[in-house]
Protein backbone atom coordinates (compact mmCIF):
# COMPACT_ATOMS: atom_id res chain seq x y z
CA UNK A 1 0.00 0.00 0.00
CA UNK A 2 2.21 2.47 0.41
CA UNK A 3 4.63 1.83 -2.93
CA UNK A 4 0.99 2.51 -4.57
CA UNK A 5 0.82 5.97 -2.43
CA UNK A 6 4.63 6.58 -3.41
CA UNK A 7 3.41 6.19 -7.21
CA UNK A 8 0.92 8.60 -7.47
CA UNK A 9 -2.11 7.11 -5.69
CA UNK A 10 -4.27 8.33 -3.09
CA UNK A 11 -4.51 6.52 0.15
CA UNK A 12 -8.27 5.53 -0.64
CA UNK A 13 -7.20 4.64 -4.28
CA UNK A 14 -4.29 2.13 -3.01
CA UNK A 15 -6.84 1.17 -0.27
CA UNK A 16 -8.96 -0.29 -2.71
CA UNK A 17 -6.53 -2.00 -4.94
CA UNK A 18 -5.35 -4.31 -2.04
CA UNK A 19 -8.79 -4.69 -1.03
CA UNK A 20 -9.90 -6.29 -4.06
CA UNK A 21 -6.79 -8.45 -4.04
CA UNK A 22 -6.47 -9.59 -0.40
CA UNK A 23 -8.06 -12.28 1.24
CA UNK A 24 -8.13 -12.93 5.35
CA UNK A 25 -8.60 -16.13 6.78
CA UNK A 26 -9.48 -15.88 10.94
CA UNK A 27 -8.45 -18.81 12.35
CA UNK A 28 -9.36 -18.63 16.52
CA UNK A 29 -12.06 -16.89 18.29
CA UNK A 30 -10.16 -16.72 21.06
CA UNK A 31 -9.01 -13.16 21.89
CA UNK A 32 -5.34 -14.38 22.80
CA UNK A 33 -5.20 -15.80 19.32
CA UNK A 34 -5.78 -12.06 17.80
CA UNK A 35 -2.65 -9.68 18.31
CA UNK A 36 -3.59 -6.11 19.58
CA UNK A 37 -1.12 -3.09 20.31
CA UNK A 38 -1.94 0.17 22.76
CA UNK A 39 -1.85 2.76 21.09
CA UNK A 40 0.95 4.30 22.77
CA UNK A 41 3.02 1.52 20.83
CA UNK A 42 1.70 2.42 17.68
CA UNK A 43 2.63 6.03 18.27
CA UNK A 44 6.32 5.08 19.14
CA UNK A 45 7.27 2.36 16.34
CA UNK A 46 4.81 3.54 13.57
CA UNK A 47 4.82 7.56 14.08
CA UNK A 48 6.79 8.00 11.10
CA UNK A 49 4.88 5.37 8.71
CA UNK A 50 1.30 7.39 8.86
CA UNK A 51 2.63 10.41 6.56
CA UNK A 52 4.17 7.97 4.06
CA UNK A 53 0.33 6.54 3.73
CA UNK A 54 -0.26 10.32 3.28
CA UNK A 55 -2.77 10.24 6.42
CA UNK A 56 -2.79 11.52 9.85
CA UNK A 57 -2.83 9.81 13.29
CA UNK A 58 -6.20 9.50 13.44
CA UNK A 59 -7.57 8.55 9.73
CA UNK A 60 -4.94 5.65 10.43
CA UNK A 61 -5.76 4.53 14.18
CA UNK A 62 -9.07 4.32 12.75
CA UNK A 63 -7.77 1.69 10.45
CA UNK A 64 -7.57 -0.99 13.24
CA UNK A 65 -8.98 0.78 16.35
CA UNK A 66 -10.84 -1.60 18.80
CA UNK A 67 -11.80 -0.56 22.67
CA UNK A 68 -10.96 -2.91 24.88
CA UNK A 69 -12.27 -3.14 28.70
CA UNK A 70 -8.65 -2.05 29.48
CA UNK A 71 -7.84 0.40 26.97
CA UNK A 72 -7.63 1.44 23.03
CA UNK A 73 -5.68 -0.98 20.78
CA UNK A 74 -4.88 -1.25 16.74
CA UNK A 75 -6.00 -4.53 16.12
CA UNK A 76 -4.56 -6.63 13.18
CA UNK A 77 -7.17 -8.92 12.85
CA UNK A 78 -9.64 -5.63 12.42
CA UNK A 79 -6.98 -4.63 10.13
CA UNK A 80 -6.85 -7.42 7.96
CA UNK A 81 -10.73 -7.95 7.61
CA UNK A 82 -10.80 -3.96 6.70
CA UNK A 83 -8.04 -4.11 3.71
CA UNK A 84 -9.35 -7.65 2.38
CA UNK A 85 -11.96 -8.36 0.12
CA UNK A 86 -12.82 -11.44 1.18
CA UNK A 87 -12.71 -12.94 4.91
CA UNK A 88 -13.50 -16.90 6.08
CA UNK A 89 -13.13 -18.71 9.36
CA UNK A 90 -11.84 -22.69 9.11
CA UNK A 91 -14.92 -24.13 9.92
CA UNK A 92 -18.81 -24.16 9.37
CA UNK A 93 -19.85 -23.08 13.11
CA UNK A 94 -16.13 -20.98 13.34
CA UNK A 95 -17.85 -19.21 9.89
CA UNK A 96 -21.01 -18.36 12.55
CA UNK A 97 -19.06 -17.20 15.41
CA UNK A 98 -16.48 -15.09 13.54
CA UNK A 99 -19.21 -13.09 11.73
CA UNK A 100 -21.14 -12.70 15.16
CA UNK A 101 -17.62 -11.72 16.78
CA UNK A 102 -16.91 -8.91 13.90
CA UNK A 103 -20.27 -7.95 13.40
CA UNK A 104 -20.05 -4.59 14.98
CA UNK A 105 -17.52 -3.59 12.24
CA UNK A 106 -20.64 -3.86 10.04
CA UNK A 107 -23.59 -2.14 12.02
CA UNK A 108 -25.42 -1.41 9.25
CA UNK A 109 -25.69 -5.66 8.60
CA UNK A 110 -28.12 -8.32 10.08
CA UNK A 111 -25.67 -10.63 11.81
CA UNK A 112 -26.03 -13.39 9.22
CA UNK A 113 -25.39 -11.15 6.44
CA UNK A 114 -21.80 -10.34 7.90
CA UNK A 115 -19.35 -11.16 4.72
CA UNK A 116 -17.50 -13.48 6.58
CA UNK A 117 -17.84 -16.79 4.83
CA UNK A 118 -16.16 -20.61 6.00
CA UNK A 119 -13.84 -23.13 4.33
CA UNK A 120 -13.35 -26.22 6.64
CA UNK A 121 -9.99 -26.88 7.30
CA UNK A 122 -8.17 -30.36 6.16
CA UNK A 123 -5.02 -32.51 6.02
CA UNK A 124 -2.56 -33.69 4.05
CA UNK A 125 -3.03 -37.19 3.44
CA UNK A 126 0.32 -38.34 2.24
CA UNK A 127 1.90 -36.90 4.99
CA UNK A 128 -0.18 -38.25 8.22
CA UNK A 129 -1.64 -41.77 6.80
CA UNK A 130 0.62 -44.97 7.95
CA UNK A 131 2.51 -46.58 5.51
CA UNK A 132 0.61 -49.76 6.52
CA UNK A 133 -2.94 -48.57 5.97
CA UNK A 134 -1.91 -47.07 2.63
CA UNK A 135 -0.60 -50.24 1.38
CA UNK A 136 -3.94 -51.69 2.37
CA UNK A 137 -5.88 -48.97 0.74
CA UNK A 138 -3.29 -50.10 -2.50
CA UNK A 139 -4.50 -53.24 -2.43
CA UNK A 140 -8.11 -52.86 -1.92
CA UNK A 141 -8.75 -49.88 -3.52
CA UNK A 142 -9.06 -48.42 -7.27
CA UNK A 143 -5.71 -47.48 -9.18
CA UNK A 144 -5.36 -43.48 -9.00
CA UNK A 145 -7.02 -43.89 -5.37
CA UNK A 146 -4.53 -41.26 -4.20
CA UNK A 147 -5.24 -38.84 -7.22
CA UNK A 148 -8.70 -38.65 -6.33
CA UNK A 149 -8.81 -37.86 -2.49
CA UNK A 150 -11.60 -35.53 -1.88
CA UNK A 151 -13.77 -37.80 -4.59
CA UNK A 152 -16.17 -39.84 -1.88
CA UNK A 153 -16.39 -42.11 -4.40
CA UNK A 154 -13.14 -43.15 -3.79
CA UNK A 155 -13.49 -44.03 0.01
CA UNK A 156 -16.70 -46.55 -0.99
CA UNK A 157 -13.78 -48.97 -1.03
CA UNK A 158 -12.94 -49.12 2.54
CA UNK A 159 -16.38 -52.07 2.38
CA UNK A 160 -14.20 -54.04 0.26
CA UNK A 161 -11.46 -54.94 2.58
CA UNK A 162 -12.09 -57.46 4.95
CA UNK A 163 -12.79 -57.43 8.83
CA UNK A 164 -9.81 -59.46 9.66
CA UNK A 165 -7.23 -57.56 7.42
CA UNK A 166 -7.99 -54.20 8.59
CA UNK A 167 -8.08 -55.61 12.23
CA UNK A 168 -4.86 -56.80 11.24
CA UNK A 169 -2.92 -53.14 10.80
CA UNK A 170 -4.55 -51.46 13.45
CA UNK A 171 -3.32 -53.80 16.15
CA UNK A 172 -0.03 -53.47 14.43
CA UNK A 173 -0.02 -49.61 14.84
CA UNK A 174 -1.02 -49.78 18.23
CA UNK A 175 1.78 -51.78 18.78
CA UNK A 176 4.47 -49.68 16.92
CA UNK A 177 3.18 -46.98 19.02
CA UNK A 178 3.43 -48.54 22.51
CA UNK A 179 6.86 -50.43 21.21
CA UNK A 180 8.00 -46.23 20.59
CA UNK A 181 6.67 -45.01 23.60
CA UNK A 182 8.47 -47.60 25.81
CA UNK A 183 12.02 -47.19 24.22
CA UNK A 184 11.45 -43.15 24.49
CA UNK A 185 10.91 -43.74 28.38
CA UNK A 186 14.09 -46.65 28.32
CA UNK A 187 16.27 -43.38 26.78
CA UNK A 188 14.57 -40.99 29.08
CA UNK A 189 15.55 -43.38 32.03
CA UNK A 190 19.50 -43.68 30.96
CA UNK A 191 20.13 -40.05 29.50
CA UNK A 192 18.22 -37.59 32.15
CA UNK A 193 17.95 -40.36 35.36
CA UNK A 194 14.37 -39.62 35.68
CA UNK A 195 12.38 -40.88 38.91
CA UNK A 196 10.76 -44.42 38.53
CA UNK A 197 7.67 -42.89 38.72
CA UNK A 198 8.04 -40.29 35.92
CA UNK A 199 9.34 -43.42 33.77
CA UNK A 200 6.06 -45.24 34.51
CA UNK A 201 4.12 -42.07 33.77
CA UNK A 202 5.76 -42.10 30.00
CA UNK A 203 4.52 -45.42 28.97
CA UNK A 204 6.72 -48.33 29.92
CA UNK A 205 3.65 -50.16 31.68
CA UNK A 206 1.43 -49.97 28.44
CA UNK A 207 -0.68 -53.01 26.99
CA UNK A 208 -0.40 -53.08 22.99
CA UNK A 209 -4.04 -54.72 23.18
CA UNK A 210 -5.93 -52.69 25.96
CA UNK A 211 -8.35 -49.94 24.80
CA UNK A 212 -6.16 -46.98 24.11
CA UNK A 213 -7.48 -43.32 24.02
CA UNK A 214 -5.19 -40.64 22.54
CA UNK A 215 -5.57 -36.89 23.75
CA UNK A 216 -2.62 -34.45 21.94
CA UNK A 217 -2.86 -30.96 21.40
CA UNK A 218 -1.64 -27.61 23.00
CA UNK A 219 -2.59 -27.19 26.67
CA UNK A 220 -5.00 -24.29 26.18
CA UNK A 221 -7.37 -23.89 28.89
CA UNK A 222 -10.57 -23.90 27.12
CA UNK A 223 -9.38 -27.35 25.47
CA UNK A 224 -9.69 -28.56 28.64
CA UNK A 225 -7.81 -31.64 28.57
CA UNK A 226 -8.69 -32.46 32.17
CA UNK A 227 -12.71 -33.14 31.49
CA UNK A 228 -11.91 -36.91 31.55
CA UNK A 229 -10.08 -36.78 35.11
CA UNK A 230 -13.64 -34.30 36.63
CA UNK A 231 -14.38 -37.25 38.37
CA UNK A 232 -11.00 -38.86 39.11
CA UNK A 233 -12.11 -41.55 41.10
CA UNK A 234 -14.85 -42.74 38.50
CA UNK A 235 -12.02 -42.63 36.24
CA UNK A 236 -9.76 -44.81 38.01
CA UNK A 237 -12.42 -47.53 38.61
CA UNK A 238 -13.09 -47.22 34.74
CA UNK A 239 -9.75 -47.45 33.19
CA UNK A 240 -9.12 -50.84 35.58
CA UNK A 241 -11.95 -52.68 34.80
CA UNK A 242 -10.94 -56.37 35.21
CA UNK A 243 -10.80 -57.87 31.57
CA UNK A 244 -11.53 -54.45 30.22
CA UNK A 245 -8.82 -52.33 30.35
CA UNK A 246 -8.59 -48.42 29.41
CA UNK A 247 -5.64 -46.65 28.43
CA UNK A 248 -5.14 -42.72 28.05
CA UNK A 249 -2.48 -41.03 26.56
CA UNK A 250 -1.86 -37.30 27.05
CA UNK A 251 0.78 -35.43 25.23
CA UNK A 252 1.04 -31.61 24.42
CA UNK A 253 2.28 -28.37 25.49
CA UNK A 254 1.94 -25.20 26.75
CA UNK A 255 2.67 -21.80 25.58
CA UNK A 256 5.47 -20.46 27.44
CA UNK A 257 3.36 -17.48 28.53
CA UNK A 258 0.26 -19.25 29.14
CA UNK A 259 0.34 -20.07 33.22
CA UNK A 260 -3.24 -21.52 33.33
CA UNK A 261 -2.26 -23.46 30.48
CA UNK A 262 1.22 -24.78 32.51
CA UNK A 263 -0.83 -25.39 35.58
CA UNK A 264 -3.34 -27.84 33.34
CA UNK A 265 -0.47 -30.00 32.68
CA UNK A 266 0.76 -30.45 36.25
CA UNK A 267 -3.04 -30.83 37.42
CA UNK A 268 -2.75 -33.71 34.61
CA UNK A 269 0.07 -34.79 35.74
CA UNK A 270 -0.54 -35.41 39.23
CA UNK A 271 -3.55 -38.02 38.15
CA UNK A 272 -0.96 -39.55 35.58
CA UNK A 273 1.04 -40.23 38.53
CA UNK A 274 -1.12 -41.49 40.98
CA UNK A 275 -0.59 -45.49 42.02
CA UNK A 276 -3.97 -46.28 41.18
CA UNK A 277 -3.68 -45.58 37.86
CA UNK A 278 -1.66 -48.71 37.54
CA UNK A 279 0.63 -46.77 34.92
CA UNK A 280 -2.93 -46.69 32.44
CA UNK A 281 -2.44 -42.86 32.61
CA UNK A 282 0.27 -41.66 30.50
CA UNK A 283 1.61 -38.33 29.76
CA UNK A 284 4.63 -37.67 26.82
CA UNK A 285 7.11 -34.86 26.91
CA UNK A 286 8.18 -32.91 24.43
CA UNK A 287 5.18 -33.26 21.67
CA UNK A 288 6.02 -32.60 18.24
CA UNK A 289 5.37 -33.83 15.07
CA UNK A 290 7.13 -37.49 14.82
CA UNK A 291 4.89 -38.30 17.94
CA UNK A 292 2.05 -36.88 16.73
CA UNK A 293 2.17 -39.50 13.67
CA UNK A 294 2.49 -42.30 16.38
CA UNK A 295 -0.23 -41.12 18.09
CA UNK A 296 -2.80 -40.17 15.19
CA UNK A 297 -2.10 -43.97 13.92
CA UNK A 298 -1.68 -45.93 16.58
CA UNK A 299 -4.64 -45.34 19.12
CA UNK A 300 -7.92 -46.60 19.07
CA UNK A 301 -9.68 -43.45 20.09
CA UNK A 302 -9.11 -39.77 19.78
CA UNK A 303 -10.36 -37.72 22.65
CA UNK A 304 -11.29 -33.96 21.99
CA UNK A 305 -13.21 -31.60 24.67
CA UNK A 306 -12.97 -28.09 23.50
CA UNK A 307 -15.44 -26.00 25.39
CA UNK A 308 -17.91 -25.08 22.40
CA UNK A 309 -17.84 -22.54 20.94
CA UNK A 310 -13.73 -22.11 20.82
CA UNK A 311 -12.16 -24.45 18.70
CA UNK A 312 -11.97 -22.85 15.11
CA UNK A 313 -11.82 -26.07 13.23
CA UNK A 314 -9.03 -28.79 14.89
CA UNK A 315 -7.67 -31.20 12.35
CA UNK A 316 -5.84 -33.77 14.94
CA UNK A 317 -8.76 -36.21 14.87
CA UNK A 318 -9.16 -35.73 10.85
CA UNK A 319 -5.60 -37.64 10.80
CA UNK A 320 -6.74 -40.36 13.97
CA UNK A 321 -9.57 -40.78 11.55
CA UNK A 322 -7.86 -41.22 8.36
CA UNK A 323 -5.80 -43.97 9.91
CA UNK A 324 -8.60 -45.94 11.45
CA UNK A 325 -8.88 -44.31 14.94
CA UNK A 326 -12.46 -43.17 15.93
CA UNK A 327 -13.20 -39.62 16.94
CA UNK A 328 -14.99 -39.27 20.60
CA UNK A 329 -15.74 -34.97 20.83
CA UNK A 330 -17.53 -32.18 21.37
CA UNK A 331 -19.68 -30.98 18.58
CA UNK A 332 -17.24 -27.79 17.90
CA UNK A 333 -15.01 -26.71 14.78
CA UNK A 334 -14.72 -29.62 12.32
CA UNK A 335 -16.17 -32.49 14.37
CA UNK A 336 -19.69 -30.51 14.15
CA UNK A 337 -19.77 -31.14 10.38
CA UNK A 338 -18.54 -34.76 10.40
CA UNK A 339 -20.04 -36.33 12.81
CA UNK A 340 -23.15 -38.53 11.51
CA UNK A 341 -24.24 -40.61 14.42
CA UNK A 342 -22.24 -43.95 13.34
CA UNK A 343 -18.60 -42.77 12.51
CA UNK A 344 -17.76 -41.79 16.11
CA UNK A 345 -19.30 -40.24 18.99
CA UNK A 346 -20.29 -36.51 20.53
CA UNK A 347 -19.67 -35.51 23.71
CA UNK A 348 -22.52 -33.39 24.72
CA UNK A 349 -25.19 -31.64 22.81
CA UNK A 350 -24.87 -28.45 20.48
CA UNK A 351 -26.25 -26.66 23.47
CA UNK A 352 -24.13 -23.68 25.09
CA UNK A 353 -24.02 -23.04 28.50
CA UNK A 354 -23.76 -19.51 30.87
CA UNK A 355 -21.11 -20.40 32.95
CA UNK A 356 -18.22 -22.72 32.10
CA UNK A 357 -18.95 -25.04 34.89
CA UNK A 358 -22.32 -25.95 34.12
CA UNK A 359 -20.90 -27.10 30.96
CA UNK A 360 -18.18 -28.56 32.22
CA UNK A 361 -20.18 -30.90 34.47
CA UNK A 362 -22.43 -31.86 31.91
CA UNK A 363 -19.81 -32.70 28.96
CA UNK A 364 -17.79 -34.40 31.93
CA UNK A 365 -20.86 -36.58 32.84
CA UNK A 366 -21.99 -37.43 28.93
CA UNK A 367 -17.98 -38.33 28.23
CA UNK A 368 -18.59 -40.84 31.18
CA UNK A 369 -21.58 -42.42 30.05
CA UNK A 370 -20.57 -42.64 26.57
CA UNK A 371 -17.48 -44.57 27.74
CA UNK A 372 -19.23 -46.78 29.82
CA UNK A 373 -21.92 -47.45 28.43
CA UNK A 374 -21.47 -47.89 24.56
CA UNK A 375 -17.28 -47.25 23.45
CA UNK A 376 -15.96 -49.51 25.81
CA UNK A 377 -19.11 -52.73 25.49
CA UNK A 378 -18.35 -52.24 22.37
CA UNK A 379 -14.42 -52.98 21.58
CA UNK A 380 -14.20 -55.71 24.38
CA UNK A 381 -17.91 -57.43 24.46
CA UNK A 382 -19.14 -57.17 21.27
CA UNK A 383 -16.76 -59.98 19.27
CA UNK A 384 -17.60 -62.70 16.42
CA UNK A 385 -16.32 -66.34 16.83
CA UNK A 386 -12.78 -65.24 15.40
CA UNK A 387 -12.51 -62.50 18.41
CA UNK A 388 -13.16 -59.71 15.65
CA UNK A 389 -14.73 -56.74 16.99
CA UNK A 390 -17.06 -56.34 14.27
CA UNK A 391 -19.57 -53.57 15.15
CA UNK A 392 -16.03 -51.28 16.01
CA UNK A 393 -14.77 -51.88 12.70
CA UNK A 394 -18.14 -51.16 11.02
CA UNK A 395 -17.94 -48.20 12.55
CA UNK A 396 -14.23 -47.44 11.57
CA UNK A 397 -15.22 -47.80 7.88
CA UNK A 398 -17.82 -45.73 8.29
CA UNK A 399 -15.51 -43.45 9.89
CA UNK A 400 -13.01 -43.76 7.14
CA UNK A 401 -15.71 -43.91 4.51
CA UNK A 402 -17.25 -40.53 5.66
CA UNK A 403 -14.51 -38.28 6.67
CA UNK A 404 -11.61 -38.90 4.55
CA UNK A 405 -12.80 -37.21 1.53
CA UNK A 406 -14.45 -34.31 3.11
CA UNK A 407 -11.50 -33.45 5.05
CA UNK A 408 -8.63 -33.69 2.96
CA UNK A 409 -6.58 -30.80 2.18
CA UNK A 410 -7.26 -31.21 -1.75
CA UNK A 411 -10.69 -30.14 -1.20
CA UNK A 412 -10.09 -27.67 1.10
CA UNK A 413 -7.38 -25.77 -1.42
CA UNK A 414 -10.05 -26.38 -4.35
CA UNK A 415 -12.44 -24.54 -2.40
CA UNK A 416 -9.98 -21.44 -1.53
CA UNK A 417 -9.02 -21.40 -4.87
CA UNK A 418 -12.91 -21.37 -6.25
CA UNK A 419 -14.61 -19.03 -3.97
CA UNK A 420 -11.28 -16.77 -2.49
CA UNK A 421 -8.25 -16.61 -4.53
CA UNK A 422 -9.29 -17.22 -8.10
CA UNK A 423 -12.09 -14.28 -7.40
CA UNK A 424 -9.00 -12.13 -5.77
CA UNK A 425 -7.32 -12.19 -9.03
CA UNK A 426 -6.28 -8.90 -10.63
CA UNK A 427 -7.81 -7.80 -14.00
CA UNK A 428 -5.57 -8.20 -16.22
CA UNK A 429 -5.26 -4.85 -17.38
CA UNK A 430 -5.07 -3.61 -13.73
CA UNK A 431 -1.45 -5.98 -13.38
CA UNK A 432 -0.47 -4.34 -16.14
CA UNK A 433 -1.02 -0.55 -14.51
Amino acid sequence: MRELVAAGRTFAQASERVRASSVFTTHTPVPAGHDEFPLWMMDKYFGGFWPQLGLDREPFVDLAQHKEPWGETFSMAILAIRTSGRANGVSELHGQVARKMWSFLWPALPVEQVPITHITNGIHTGTWLARRMWLLFDRYFDKGWYDRLDEPETWEAIERIPDEELWTVRRHLKRKLVAYMRERARLQWLEARVHPVQTIASGVLLDPYALTIGFARRFATYKRANLILHDAERLMELINQPGMPVQVIFAGKAHPADEPGKLLIQQVYRQVKRAEAGGRLVFLEDYDINLARYLVQGVDLWLNTPRRPNEASGTSGQKAALNGALNLSCLDGWWREGYNGHNGWAIGDEREYSDAASQDAADAESLYRLLEDEIIPLYYLERSADRLPGEWLGRVKESVRTLAPRFSMRRMVREYVDSMYLPALPEPEAAEG
